[in-house]
């Protein structure tokens, strides 16, 4: 190398933040349905929570004439539109029996995905600690660590109901933990919450200064009683809630979301959303507030069609020998396997290759879900029915050789 001449950039080399963070499961096993497909296999997919169904007809109606109009199309406020934050206030007051300023307390998010990384960018610093649900979304763990956080588990027992051990986890050191991540009804177990748990929790934070993030995607699905962390009296000065219109109202790729807590808590996260995105296109807002008007017949004519729904999954699972819980809520079906297979993972695996039926094992959502797997309700009664036939056709051909 000549003198003065610089050394080559090495192209592709990866940042330290995504050491340990692996590809997304399901975008890996999405690959090899995909590959499967091209066989001629035609993979019946149980496994993701992706509604099927449209958002009602209304919606629509109005994205698409917002959308024709000249003056909408450029950039919009961080904060999100004030029509989009009034309607979430009214949702919340509504269905939630929770009052929130919409000038101050609400922040429209492209997803609430999104916002769980929001909330971990700007609270974790290197090294500081947060409590991750085992079995929980996946999510919470690959943001905390790309904060630069360290996940601390704590793990959700069935005979505990899913429900954290907050006296064990008080004889734990808690001096580094920071944000604690919940998620109810829970994900992927299917459990409600009670009103005891959620004072508990606001307790819990406020005792050892633990910002509480309540994520509550799920709770108008198979669900007569929505319930909001933010009911609790005292929640505000520690914790914030995260919501979103992908499951309830059918939407979501449309990506709309909503972080809801203090003043103050908004405007920390805002100070960071505001340099990731720059606002949603407004006819997706406007529509998206159309949703939230939407009355309790919406939610009762999307319910009955999940339980019919899921008596196909209760079939299912008796077919596989699972054993499970009737009051699950959510849009999936969270199953105990039998004691022949070794884990969720075995038995999802048999179940593609023998039978061209993809279902979720377990240990995807942490360790403590490695006897489990987790069956989505986002296909048709149709689509159910075939998948039986299939697992019944592939168990009798495994027993017959």
């Amino acid at each position: 190398m000549e003198s003065g001449s610089k050394a080559p950039i090495r192209a592709g080399g990866t940042a330290k933040r995504l050491e340990g963070i692996g590809e997304y499961y399901f975008s890996q096993k999405l690959r090899e349905i995909d590959d499967l497909n091209k066989q001629g296999k035609n993979i019946i997919n149980l496994g993701i929570g992706s509604p099927d169904l449209p958002p009602h007809p209304d919606v629509i109606k109005v994205l698409q004439e917002e959308s024709a109009k000249p003056n909408v199309h450029a950039y919009q406020s961080y904060k999100g539109s004030p029509v989009l934050r009034q309607a979430f206030a009214q949702w919340y007051q509504k269905y939630y029996g929770v009052s929130l300023n919409p000038d101050t307390e609400i922040l429209p998010l492209i997803g609430s995905k999104e916002g769980i990384m929001h909330i971990c960018m700007t609270y974790l610093n290197e090294g500081d600690e947060a409590l991750v649900p085992n079995p929980g979304y996946p999510t919470y763990r690959s943001a905390v660590k790309l904060a630069g956080g360290v996940c601390v588990d704590y793990e959700l027992k069935e005979e505990n109901n899913y429900f954290p051990d907050l006296e064990a986890l008080e004889k734990s050191d808690l001096s580094r933990v920071k944000l604690m991540w919940v998620n109810y009804p829970q994900m992927p177990t299917g459990q409600l919450p009670t009103r005891e748990l959620f004072e508990q929790l606001v307790a819990f934070g406020k005792k050892h200064n633990i910002l509480i993030c309540h994520d509550n995607p799920y709770s108008f699905i198979l669900n007569n009683h929505p319930m909001s962390l933010l009911s609790v009296e005292g929640a505000r000065g520690v914790a914030v809630e995260l919501n979103s219109l992908s499951k309830s109202q059918n939407m979501a790729g449309w990506r709309v979301g909503v972080l809801c807590g203090a003043k103050e808590r908004i405007d920390e996260v805002l100070r960071f959303k505001s340099n990731m995105d720059s606002g949603m296109f407004l006819p997706v807002q406007l529509a998206a507030a159309k949703a939230l008007s939407l009355g309790n017949d919406w939610y009762e004519s999307i319910n009955k069609i999940y339980k019919e729904r899921r008596s196909k999954v209760y079939e299912l699972l008796d077919v596989l020998q699972c054993s499970y819980s009737g009051d699950q809520a959510g849009m999936f079906m969270w199953a105990k396997i039998p004691d022949t297979y070794k884990d969720g993972y075995e038995l999802s695996d048999k179940v593609l290759y023998d039978s061209n039926v993809f279902i979720t094992p377990g240990g995807i959502f942490g360790s403590a879900g490695n006897n489990y797997i987790r069956i989505s309700l986002c296909g048709s009664v149709e689509k159910f029915e075939e998948a039986i036939r299939r697992v019944k056709s592939g168990i009798e051909e495994s027993l017959s050789i």
